[in-house]
């Protein structure tokens, strides 16, 4: 792997999932590769979505920055193939535009009583595109870097997609058993398309990954519900509790994508999972730093749980002091090399 010990790396991760990383936590710390010049990087195609579906100039931009990073810890370089969070929705049914720095989903269903079954379409232009550019990343990428596995939204995040969120909030009380058939279909296509890309990364020997950057040999990824913020305990337990089950249930190891402060009100229920393996606590912009959140962090760990959490190099000791390194990941951006260095200094025992 560029600039990575994988061996090493990878011996870290599986300690991690089963929650015998006894020596510290996981850190996952990047930095810009002393000496590096970043001034040349690759022409960017003129029109938006190129820069999205251009894979010769997405494969060089990534190289480019792969060789440019130092990765320290258990950090390793990798990239999964986005076309941004509604790509499942996409391939479901509903458009797709291109911005700058994300897409987003033209919401295609304007009445769930009169929309035909969504099935799988091996001729979906969407589906087609990630095949694509999957298969384009996994010629190139040989032993240099992991490939990911698209940004998959499954259950209620899909349903969003097609409808809209606003629309949907009124869905879940005027017709939520319409919302379960088509959740339910949906499942069946997530799993179809999950199917295929993990078969084609997985049979490169380097695992996989996704755009958490979390890595293992095994069927994994990540689960969850954005849209859970809006609804109540009870919404909760109805809508999106048996789609996670399902998708727990399907995988191997997976990972709760925990978004925002509305979403903590679905803690206690998303704990109970027990085929989840691990949460990814996310506390949002504008919101106290991890070391802030002490006591959600030791909720999911008593749980039984693994964490993975993002912030600040400084605040990863003072967790430690509170936190168990078992089944402990945390993800940091360092200033330089050095920085990235006395971390991992700092958090062996």
């Amino acid at each position: 792997m560029i600039n990575c010990d994988f061996e090493k790396v990878k011996e870290k991760w599986r300690q991690y999932w089963a929650r015998e990383n006894h020596d510290r936590p996981l850190v996952c710390a990047v930095a810009p590769k002393e000496g590096a010049d970043w001034s040349k990087q690759p022409p960017a195609p003129a029109k938006i979505a190129e820069r999205w579906l251009d894979m010769d100039y997405v494969i060089r931009s990534k190289r480019f920055a792969f060789e440019r990073t130092a990765y320290y810890g258990e950090a390793f370089p990798t990239f999964y193939c986005n076309l941004g969070p509604d790509i499942l929705g996409a391939i479901c049914g509903c458009g797709l535009e291109f911005g700058e720095e994300t897409s987003w989903a033209v919401h295609s269903v304007r009445d769930w009583e009169t929309l035909p079954d969504i099935r799988f379409d091996e001729n979906d232009r969407w589906w087609k595109e990630i095949v694509r550019m999957t298969d384009a990343a996994c010629k190139d990428a040989g032993d240099d870097y992991v490939v990911g596995i698209t940004d998959l939204h499954p259950g209620t995040d899909a349903l969003v997609s097609l409808r809209g969120p606003q629309e949907l909030c009124f869905d879940t009380i005027e017709c939520p058993n319409l919302l379960k058939k088509f959740d339910e279909q949906i499942f069946a296509v997530y799993k179809i398309v999950y199917d295929r890309l993990y078969e084609k990364i997985a049979a490169l020997g380097n695992g996989t990954s996704y755009w958490m950057e979390q890595w293992s040999d095994r069927r994994h990824y990540v689960v969850g519900s954005d849209f859970s913020c809006m609804l109540s305990p009870s919404a909760y337990e109805e809508l999106v509790a048996p789609g996670i089950e399902r998708e727990t249930g399907f995988l191997e190891q997976s990972i709760y994508h925990l978004d925002g402060p509305q979403a903590l009100r679905h803690l206690d229920r998303i704990l109970q999972f027990k085929n989840l393996n691990a949460v990814q606590w996310v506390y949002g912009a504008g919101q106290p730093s991890p070391r802030h959140w002490i006591d959600v962090l030791k909720k999911i760990q008593a749980a039984g749980k693994c964490i993975d959490i993002s912030g600040p190099p400084e605040d990863l000791v003072e967790i430690m002091k509170y936190i168990e390194p078992e089944g402990m990941l945390y993800h940091c951006w360092c200033r330089s090399e050095e920085e990235a260095k006395a971390l991992i200094k700092a958090v062996t025992l």
